[in-house]
């Protein structure tokens, strides 16, 4: 909706520039004739001050610790609701009655199994090829494999490789586990909910019968909403700029994963662990909270505060209760690695220095200690991450391909570079 206007004084002449209102949230100021009445850009590295879309899916405030999926607190959505509930309302606007529900899960369900020319593709890689590489690798292939759902001007294509890559990412991110470990892959299963399928095609041999443990898939599919969207992030921004371009949905999710592989954005929980790793024990804490006061030291602790939240993640609160809860179903009790993560948490929530700098431990830091807990390799912790934004990306690609308003997109620069020079044939330089 638009409001007032703003208005601008450049080398003596006003532009007016009008002024753009939310349901909440901030306003934004629209700057798209900027250049056409001034001849110049706006110059905003990483994109931190600038709104590149309109979208209905997801709310922030990281002042407040908000997060909001289609205007549902991510608490109650976490609490009493499942990562399927999660994927309608994120795709469809609206949480599903009974029916809807029964439908989608089925359709979910039927979907679950890949191509079975997918498993030759796996054999191309190295064994001890990075999950992640894999998962880029894989979802990209999966265009090849699906042709009959890369028309993105057919709603009907849309929806069926929406369907698909919600449903298949488990199975693919499965696989990928199974191929570095060296076991044999592990087909779907249609009498599983979603979580516990996936759970069993990680952790299951077919030399003996495996029994979804309840009280980790509850955890791990509570993990999979808190990581399902979160607005117009790195690997989300990524997706929309590939589907801007009109690239197949495979392919723009391929993207995204890849942007997710990045340390700074979906590696930090692994990240997170290697810190606790480096740490080593109880007794070395001291020494490390030392060093990541010490502003002259490059030890940074990871886990610990946001980009966004400048507040105490509200993701987080959900995971601690979550992380402990796995714990003690597992009962574990003497991993030296999560006596330094509880220890680390305590001081966070107690110590001066923490609290006045809103280092709260964050998602990443809890999600870690948990998949870890529940035997994935911190290689796999990505790849986990992919497997649970895929429905926050296609929603995101969703609407961006039905906004009328949606253009290619192509950010703009500051040129510092050579100004305009000569050609010098090579026997004159």
């Amino acid at each position: 909706m638009s409001g007032t206007t703003s208005q601008l004084q450049v080398d003596g002449k006003t532009v007016d520039m009008a002024i753009k209102t939310g349901s909440i949230g901030p306003s934004v100021i629209d700057i798209g004739k900027l250049y056409a009445q001034t001849g110049m850009f706006t110059y905003d590295p990483g994109f931190t001050s600038t709104a590149s879309c309109e979208s209905q899916i997801t709310y922030i405030d990281g002042d407040e610790g908000v997060l909001l999926y289609r205007g549902y607190p991510i608490e109650q959505l976490a609490e009493h609701g499942d990562f399927l509930e999660t994927c309608y309302l994120l795709l469809e606007g609206e949480l599903p009655t009974a029916s809807q529900k029964a439908d989608f899960d089925y359709r979910v369900t039927r979907h679950t199994m890949v191509h079975e020319q997918m498993a030759r593709f796996f054999q191309g890689f190295r064994r001890d090829a990075h999950p992640m590489a894999v998962m880029v690798g894989s979802i990209g292939a999966m265009s090849a494999f699906y042709h009959d759902s890369t028309d993105i001007s057919d709603p009907h294509q849309r929806m069926v490789a929406s369907m698909r890559m919600i449903a298949k990412m488990p199975t693919l991110a499965a696989m990928a586990y199974k191929y570095t470990v060296g076991q044999p892959f592990v087909y779907p299963l249609n009498s599983l909910d979603y979580t516990s399928n996936f759970l069993r095609m990680c952790f299951a041999v077919p030399a003996e019968e495996y029994k979804v443990n309840p009280v980790l898939s509850r955890a791990l599919d509570r993990i999979f909403i808190l990581h399902a969207d979160h607005e117009q992030n790195a690997s989300t921004s990524t997706v929309r700029l590939a589907g801007s371009s009109g690239a197949n949905p495979f392919a723009c999710i391929a993207a995204g994963a890849a942007c997710l592989w990045g340390p700074a954005h979906g590696g930090a929980n692994e990240a997170a662990l290697k810190m606790l790793e480096e740490i080593g024990s109880v007794e070395n804490i001291p020494k490390y909270i030392a060093k990541a006061k010490d502003k002259n030291d490059p030890f940074r602790l990871m886990g610990f505060g946001h980009r966004v939240y400048k507040n105490y993640d509200p993701r987080a609160k959900i995971m601690q209760k979550t992380t402990h809860e796995v714990l003690n179903e597992l009962g574990i009790k003497d991993d030296p690695l999560l006596d330094v993560a509880i220890e680390l948490e305590r001081i966070a929530l107690s110590d001066s220095y923490f609290i006045e700098k809103k280092l709260y431990p964050n998602i990443d830091f809890y999600s870690g200690i948990t998949l870890k807990a529940m035997g994935f390799p911190t290689s796999m912790f990505t790849a986990l991450f992919a497997l649970a934004r895929t429905v926050g990306w296609i929603a995101q690609w969703k609407e961006m391909i039905e906004d009328p308003s949606q253009r290619i997109g192509r950010p703009r620069q500051l040129y510092t570079g050579a100004p305009l020079r000569e050609y010098n044939p090579i026997g004159r330089r």
